[in-house]
């Protein structure tokens, strides 16, 4: 495209429709194109077309309003004015939003020129906006609205979270850099601190956790589901797989990788010579090393991303640099922003926004490069004509994040210029492969639980998060004493509070990450061909098309997930020989 080839900033694009001077203020300030695209005549497929593309365009622009919004206050939790300019729209603009949404999409339906639509795409979004009339309720509007406000307060009060450690106060992503620590004692005091710190929010976070299960199964009941669960299989366009194949999922990897986390686990206990092995063991180097430190400022981290990229593709490295020339990236830690990190496309431009907690891990540079992956995804689908065409599923956007942090890694001796250095990050990441999966099964079965025992107490989501937990983790880290902070360990995950069910994609996609790489492996062109290729189809083909197009299966079954686990193993094994 142009604005990468030239690195010209992307212009904002003509606003044929909804004009150029818009501002958004009040619902009154967008109502009236609302009405238009409803009472307009459509007398032809054409005309069904340019209707389709100016609420594309309307959409887009609310959609890049609240994005701005929602970037800015987790950028600064604590600014009372940010916090207020995301609930003015979710409480003054998404609720009518919503409701003509709805209208808009029976008007599409309904036409009868919708079948004469045949390009590529098309059936991919009609699809997705039956099934969205299919679950639609009025009443449910007011609910969502109080769901969205009651999600956003898990940021702000984990964001405020910090410790005092040698009297200095710290981040729990900063002082989590202190469980890399070769000194045992520094792992311990920080460990323990991080979590007396997290439990004293514990009951604050487990009376929001009943708010927003009890909203959740209300709009799932209020919908005609049993449960939210359910419910959330049809708002997500979860065409492809369901509850079932979850299962199977899970079940899946407890077979074919859990007793590879208990390798990883014993063989750390033998190589540091601790007995028992606990908690606070898990991130040191088991060499007794000091930890990676692949570079030192956010502004570096992104410099070497770059020029990672460029070595890929260059094309690539250009679209970092157009977002950074925008100013689209906040990528250090600091008290009061958010947890966490995302990649957050802005539709009306086509340049995203990469958001991040970094300090100085090889953590945060896997971060760096799984969020590049998604901006990637951004530009490869910005020239596409409708919203819906560039608005993928999770299970392909998780798969263009979690194949870079692959197909990036044989590049990072531009972070690690020592081999052996590099080595040992090749290592840990591969290594972190075999710890996400069983932990992706540990929160997606949770989940399936709480909203299938909608009505349970605060004892008995604790008792079965740790009946869930032990089947997925190691049985060899020793807890004891821990046991209060082991049954909140999963107040953590941020997907539990503010994206219910935003999870198994992670899973789903690693696995076909896994296969994008190996492909890159044995062919490095037609690996990153495949891969962009499917990236770029957007959301214009269902999910198993996408995978196909990147010469991947879109397979969770016990045969596939052990046969990928073996390559894996493979590579962590040519690597540990190496070292020795």
């Amino acid at each position: 495209m142009t604005a990468n080839q030239t690195l010209n900033l992307p212009a904002r694009p003509t606003r044929s429709f909804i004009g150029e001077t818009i501002e958004l203020t009040s619902w009154d300030d967008v109502k009236p194109l609302y009405e238009e695209l409803l009472d307009r005549a459509i007398d032809n497929a054409d005309e069904l077309k340019q209707w389709l593309i100016d609420r594309s365009e309307l959409e887009s622009y609310l959609s890049e309003n609240f994005a701005w919004r929602y970037i800015r206050m987790t950028c600064d939790t604590a600014n009372e004015e940010l916090v207020n300019q995301l609930n003015f729209f979710i409480a003054e603009i998404q609720p009518p939003m919503t409701t003509y949404g709805n209208e808009l999409d029976l008007k599409a339906v309904n036409s009868p020129f919708l079948s004469q639509l045949t390009d590529d795409g098309y059936d991919v979004m009609v699809r997705g906006m039956k099934k969205a009339i299919e679950i639609f309720r009025d009443e449910n509007v007011p609910l969502q609205t109080e769901l969205q406000t009651e999600e956003r307060k898990y940021g702000a009060i984990v964001g405020a979270m910090t410790v005092q450690i040698d009297g200095r106060e710290m981040t729990l992503p900063e002082a989590s850099d202190r469980l890399q620590s070769t000194d045992r004692a520094i792992r311990e005091e920080a460990w323990r601190k991080i979590w007396e710190r997290r439990f004293q929010d514990h009951e604050t976070l487990d009376q929001l956790f009943d708010r927003l299960r009890d909203l959740r199964h209300q709009i799932a009941v209020n919908a005609g589901f049993a449960n939210f669960r359910d419910y959330s299989f049809a708002a997500l366009g979860r065409f492809d797989y369901t509850p079932a194949d979850c299962i199977n999922f899970h079940e899946s990897v407890a077979e074919a990788v859990v007793p590879l986390l208990n390798e990883l686990a014993e063989e750390r206990k033998k190589r540091l010579s601790v007995d028992p092995l606990r908690p606070w063991d898990a991130k040191v180097d088991v060499e007794g090393r000091p930890p990676l430190k692949p570079f030192s400022t956010g502004a570096e981290l992104l410099e070497k991303t770059i020029t990672c990229f460029d070595r890929l593709d260059k094309e690539l490295g250009d679209d970092l640099r157009i977002m950074r020339a925008m100013g689209h990236l906040d990528l250090e830690s600091r008290k009061g922003k958010a947890p966490g990190g995302y990649n957050y496309p802005l539709e009306e431009i086509g340049v995203p926004f990469i958001f991040m907690n970094a300090t100085s891990s090889l953590r945060d540079l896997v971060t760096m490069v799984h969020e590049g992956g998604h901006a990637i995804h951004s530009f490869l689908t910005r020239d596409l004509s409708l919203k819906a065409f560039r608005n993928p599923p999770m299970e392909v956007a998780e798969l263009a994040s979690m194949s870079m942090e692959l197909l990036s890694m044989d590049h990072w001796d531009v972070f690690f210029e020592n081999p052996e250095e590099l080595r040992r990050a090749k290592l840990q990441h591969l290594e972190s492969i075999i710890e996400t999966l069983p932990w992706v099964a540990t929160i997606d079965k949770f989940q399936h639980w709480i909203y299938e025992n909608p009505t349970h107490t605060d004892a008995e989501r604790r008792e079965n998060w740790v009946r869930i937990y032990n089947q997925f983790t190691d049985s060899i880290t020793n807890w004891n004493g821990f046991a209060f902070y082991q049954e909140y360990l999963w107040q953590r995950q941020l997907h539990l509070y503010e994206v219910p069910f935003y999870y198994i994609e992670y899973g789903i996609a690693q696995l076909g990450a896994i296969g994008v790489w190996r492909n890159y492996r044995r062919d490095p062109k037609a690996g990153l061909d495949g891969y962009k290729q499917a990236l770029s189809l957007g959301y214009k083909a269902p999910i198993r098309e996408i995978y196909a197009a990147a010469n991947v299966p879109f397979d969770f079954s016990q045969e596939h997930i052990r046969e990928l686990m073996g390559f894996v193993w493979e590579e962590i094994e040519k690597l540990t020989r190496t070292s020795q």
